[in-house]
C-alpha cells in the first residue's frame, strides 16, 4: 500500500499569548498517535536568538535540552512528555537560526547569485526544514507551533510558510487556532469578540483556520460555539472547549469528548488505524485520585517576575515530581521558597521540618546561594530527603566539604574562583571561551553515560549499570577533591565512563533516608506514563 503524503498541522495564537497553545500540540500529537499515527512536533519561536540557551530564564521559561544537546524552548518539553518522543535540533527553530542559516546559503552562493528575498526565500527555508525533519522521523503527521499571537509583527513569516505549503498542498495542511475567550467579571458573560478579531487578522494573510481551541475559565456553551462558528467562518463542531482543568493531562481527554481526532483526521482525509487503548486515561484518573498528600518544597531564585511568580523556570522539575507522585500514589503538594529569604536570615531553615521533602533545581550565579547551602546542611543534619540537580548536586558537594570534610572556605570558582578550596571548577576545555566572553554554547550539553556504582540508592532506582542522561552546565566536581570527600564519607555513585567527571552523589541509605544529587537534569527524562526512576525514588523517600 502506498505512503500518503505526511500531512501538517499549524498551531497558532489568538487574543493574547500564554494561554496553551504547547499543551494544545501536544494533546493534538498525543490523541493522533492513540489513533495509530506516527507523529511529530516543532516549534518556531520568533526571537532572534540563535537557540534559547541565552533567554532569560524569568522572562521566557525553563530551557529545554534535548538529547542532541540543543537548547530550546520548555514547550519542547512539553512535546516529548506528552507523546513520549525524543526530538532533535530540527525539530526546534528562531527567527535568529532561520535568518543564520539562510545567510550562511548565501554566502556559499547556494543560491547561485540571484537576489535573496526576505519573502519568499525565509518562508521557503522553514518549510524546508520541516519537511526535512519530517522525513528523517517518518512522521505520518507534522505539528508546528509557531510561538506568540498572530497580528505580531515577528510571526508574519512563519505565517507566510503556511500560506505557501497550503498552496502546495492544499489537501495536507490545516490550521488551527488557538484563542482566548474571557469572562470579564463585571460583565458576567463569554465574549467571543476578541477571537472574531483575531480570525479576521489570520484571514489578512491568507489563511483561514480550520479549528478555534476556546480557551476559557468554563465551558463553552452551544450559543458561545455557534457564535464563534458563524463570525469566524467555521462549522460549529470545529470549535473546541477548551476549559481550564485540574491538570495539564486532562488536555486530551477533552478534546476526545469533543472528537477532536475524529475531526482532524476527516479533515486531512485519514482514516483512524485503532481505538486509543485508554492507557492515559487510566494514569490521569491515579494522578488525580491520590489522597495521600505528600509536601515538598523547590528552593529555587527564577520564581520572581515584578509582582508575579514565575513557576515556569522550572516547568520540567515540577512535571517529573507529578509523575513520580502519580507513580506513588501520592497527592503532590508544592511550595516555591526563595533561596534568598534563607540568605537574609537562616534561623527561618527550621521551617523546612514541614516538609517531607526539598528539591534544589539547577540554576547559575551567586545570588541565593548560601541560602541554598543552608537549606542543604539542615536536609542532611535533619534526614529530611534531599533532590539536588545540577547546580543542587555542587552545592551539596560544597555544603559537605565545608561541614564534614573539613575544608573550610570551599566553594565553586563560578562564584569564588580564589576559595581556599574550589570543589566545583569550569572544565578545561571551556576556560578559553569563557575568557573571550562567548558564552553561547559553552556548556556540557546533551546526552551523556553515567556507570552506576552497585548498592547505592542510585543503582537501586536505576536497576542498571548505566544510563544515559542529559546535561546542561559549565562547571564539574574538581576530580582533585574526590578523594578527601568519599573519605568523610559522600559516595559519588554514579561517574562518567572515564571516572574523570562526577554525575551523581550520595549518602549510604544506612545513614539518610534519601541525599543524593545529580550533575544531569533527569527531569528532561520523565513522562506521565515513564516517570524518571530518580524522581520516584525521592518521592516514595518522602512518603514514608
Amino acid at each position: 500500500m502506498a505512503k500518503t503524503n505526511p500531512k501538517y498541522i499549524f498551531v497558532v495564537g489568538g487574543v493574547m499569548s500564554g494561554v496553551g497553545k504547547g499543551i494544545t500540540t501536544s494533546s493534538l500529537g498525543n490523541i493522533l498517535q492513540a489513533r495509530g499515527f506516527s507523529v511529530t512536533a516543532f516549534k518556531i519561536d520568533p526571537y532572534i536568538n540563535v537557540d534559547a540557551g541565552t533567554m532569560n530564564p524569568t522572562e521566557h521559561g525553563e530551557t529545554f535540552v534535548l538529547f542532541d544537546g540543543h537548547e530550546t524552548d520548555q514547550d519542547m518539553g512539553n512535546y516529548e512528555r506528552f507523546m513520549d518522543i525524543t526530538l532533535d535540533r530540527d525539530n526546534y527553530m528562531t527567527t535568529g537560526l532561520v535568518y543564520k542559516t539562510v545567510i550562511e546559503k548565501e554566502r556559499n552562493l547556494e543560491y547561485k547569485g540571484r537576489c535573496v528575498q526576505v519573502v519568499p526565500d525565509i518562508p521557503r527555508e522553514v518549510i524546508s526544514r520541516i519537511k526535512r525533519s519530517v522525513a528523517k522521523h517518518q512522521a505520518d503527521i507534522a505539528i508546528i507551533e509557531i510561538g506568540g499571537t498572530v497580528g505580531e509583527y515577528e510571526n508574519i513569516l512563519f505565517l507566510e510558510a503556511i500560506r505557501m505549503l497550503k498552496i502546495e498542498n492544499p489537501a495536507d495542511v490545516i490550521t488551527v487556532m488557538v484563542s482566548y475567550v474571557p469572562t470579564p467579571s463585571k460583565v458576567g458573560e463569554m465574549k467571543t469578540k476578541p477571537t472574531q478579531h483575531a480570525v479576521r487578522t489570520l484571514n489578512g494573510t491568507g489563511i483561514q483556520p480550520d479549528f478555534i481551541v476556546a480557551r476559557a475559565d468554563k465551558p463553552l456553551d452551544d450559543k458561545r460555539k455557534e457564535k464563534i462558528g458563524i463570525f469566524c467562518n467555521v462549522r460549529t463542531e470545529d470549535v473546541i472547549s477548551a476549559p481550564d482543568v485540574e491538570t495539564i493531562y486532562d488536555v486530551p481527554l477533552n478534546f476526545e469528548r469533543d472528537h477532536l481526532s475524529d475531526l482532524v483526521l476527516a479533515k486531512l482525509g485519514l482514516k483512524a488505524k485503532r481505538q486509543s487503548d485508554g492507557k492515559w486515561a487510566k494514569q490521569v484518573k491515579k494522578l488525580k485520585s491520590a489522597k495521600r498528600e505528600v509536601r515538598v518544597a523547590v528552593v529555587g531564585k527564577y520564581f520572581k517576575t515584578g509582582d508575579y511568580v514565575l513557576t515556569d523556570a522550572y516547568i520540567s522539575v515540577i512535571e517529573a515530581l507529578k509523575h513520580a507522585a502519580c507513580a506513588e500514589g501520592a497527592k503532590l503538594k508544592l511550595d516555591w521558597l526563595d533561596s534568598a529569604e534563607f540568605e537574609e536570615d537562616p534561623k527561618t531553615v527550621s521551617e523546612l521540618k514541614q516538609y517531607d521533602g526539598v528539591l534544589i533545581p539547577g540554576g547559575f550565579g551567586s545570588r541565593g546561594i548560601e541560602g541554598k547551602i543552608k537549606v542543604i546542611e539542615h536536609c542532611r543534619k535533619n534526614k529530611i530527603p534531599y533532590f539536588g540537580l545540577c547546580y543542587g548536586m555542587q552545592l551539596m558537594v560544597i555544603e559537605f566539604a565545608r561541614n564534614v570534610a573539613g575544608l573550610k572556605g570551599a566553594h565553586t570558582a563560578e562564584v569564588n574562583p580564589k576559595a581556599p578550596y574550589v570543589v566545583v571548577d569550569i572544565m578545561p576545555e571551556q576556560k578559553e571561551k569563557l575568557a573571550k566572553k562567548d558564552y553561547g554554547a559553552t556548556m556540557r550539553l546533551g546526552q551523556y553515560e553515567a556507570v552506576i556504582k552497585k548498592g547505592t540508592q542510585a543503582a537501586g532506582a536505576y536497576k542498571s549499570k548505566s544510563v544515559l542522561e542529559r546535561h546542561r552546565h559549565r562547571y564539574e566536581i574538581n576530580p582533585e577533591y574526590v578523594e578527601k570527600i568519599e573519605k568523610k564519607g559522600l559516595v559519588f555513585s554514579g561517574t562518567s565512563p572515564d571516572g574523570r567527571l562526577m554525575e551523581i552523589a550520595e549518602l549510604p541509605k544506612s545513614e539518610h533516608p534519601f541525599f543524593l544529587a545529580t550533575q544531569f537534569h533527569p527531569e528532561f527524562q520523565s513522562s506521565l506514563l515513564h516517570p524518571h526512576p530518580l524522581f520516584v525514588a525521592f518521592l516514595r523517600a518522602c512518603k514514608k
